[in-house]
């Protein structure tokens, strides 16, 4: 079962909006209207295709029928205020914005590490996963066959990168004679870029850890798997949910620079033998199709479908300062007990 119609809310759908966040949100849009209508709803600029949250709520009353997802990070909060008393869900990317979530407001996690971050702090909340899927251009023209040497022997894309990278390893590698390219602007075809290159660097822990926000899936490092890269990443938030090192890819920046060369240029020379097998990343690269991941909408509509069917208050949970002042509590109640005269408790 699916709503009668589900509505992904986005602040603008321009350039200006333009990022990984929004291109999930319109991604997941079109997969999900394989199983019922969607649609994307602006709400900071107007669009001329897309229809306008303020216009949607004065003229429409609330319809159990219509579920509104909302994903924006800081925006999260004041979106679920507007929207009370409509059926609201949160397509939850990154983690780590601070705010909590009313009960019963389920989340719809895109990663192992963002769905223990709400099953630690909303463990009341229904909490489901749905994995950011590849593109399908990605499984169809990533070139993951044994070929002639590519190329760029390392590629590198500026934004997210570490200081690190960019301005100790990547210098030491070009010292080396290593050809290696650093992307900065836009590239039309990133399929193509990716296929011919040999390794792929990818370093985000210290652009997250910056503006205290998690990686939310980490789709480079995979896109870069699917087109037969060799892949050194760093293993924050998400990128462990895939991140196997030394099997999936290899950690970057590990423990020292020349450690971090000695592998990269044994990973040009060789790559067959610093890429993951073939079966393991084919089976990778299917539980992160596009085919995967609309079963996996599936079972949640259903799921969320059979809980709005039961009746009765919604759960919660004890704010996080209750919980530590109720451990200290017990704590002090415990040495107490332990006083010489103090009567004992009366077990129950």
């Amino acid at each position: 079962m699916a709503p009668a119609l589900v509505r992904f809310l986005v602040p603008g759908t321009s350039a200006r909006f333009r990022c990984g966040g929004l291109s999930v949100e319109q991604q997941t849009a079109r997969l999900v209207a394989n199983l019922c209508p969607t649609e994307l709803v602006t709400y900071r600029e107007r669009s001329p295709d897309h229809p306008y949250l303020e216009d949607c709520l004065r003229l429409e009353p609330p319809d159990p029928k219509v579920l509104w997802v909302v994903s924006w990070g800081f925006d999260v909060p004041g979106l679920i205020q507007l929207l009370k008393g409509r059926r609201v869900a949160y397509h939850a990317h990154s983690s780590e914005y601070g705010f909590d979530l009313p009960p019963g407001v389920p989340v719809l996690a895109v990663s192992r590490n963002t769905l223990g971050y709400w099953g630690n702090k909303a463990p009341r909340n229904p909490l489901l996963l749905v994995s950011n899927a590849l593109g399908q251009d990605w499984l169809d023209r990533g070139d993951r066959s044994i070929g002639q040497r590519r190329p760029i022997d390392v590629l590198v894309q500026a934004r997210k990168s570490s200081p690190y990278v960019l301005r100790q390893l990547v210098p030491a590698l070009r010292k080396t004679g290593l050809v290696v390219e650093v992307q900065t602007g836009w590239v039309d075809d990133l399929v193509r870029l990716f296929n011919c290159s040999t390794v792929y660097l990818y370093d985000s822990a210290e652009y997250w850890r910056g503006r205290g926000v998690t990686e939310g899936f980490g789709l480079p490092p995979l896109e870069a798997l699917a087109c037969g890269c060799v892949v050194f990443s760093s293993l924050n938030h998400a990128l462990a949910d895939y991140g196997d090192p030394g099997h999936t890819v290899h950690q970057i920046g590990c423990g020292r620079l020349d450690f971090d060369l000695e592998r990269i240029q044994a990973a040009v020379a060789s790559p067959l033998r610093w890429r993951p097998s073939s079966d393991y990343l084919e089976d990778l690269l299917h539980e992160c199709s596009e085919a995967a991941l609309l079963e996996r909408w599936r079972d949640a509509f259903a799921h969320l479908d059979a809980l709005e069917a039961v009746s009765g208050a919604f759960l919660s949970s004890s704010s996080t300062w209750r919980l530590k002042l109720q451990h200290l509590l017990d704590r002090l109640q415990r040495v107490v007990n332990r006083l010489p005269g103090w009567p004992k408790p009366l077990l129950k």
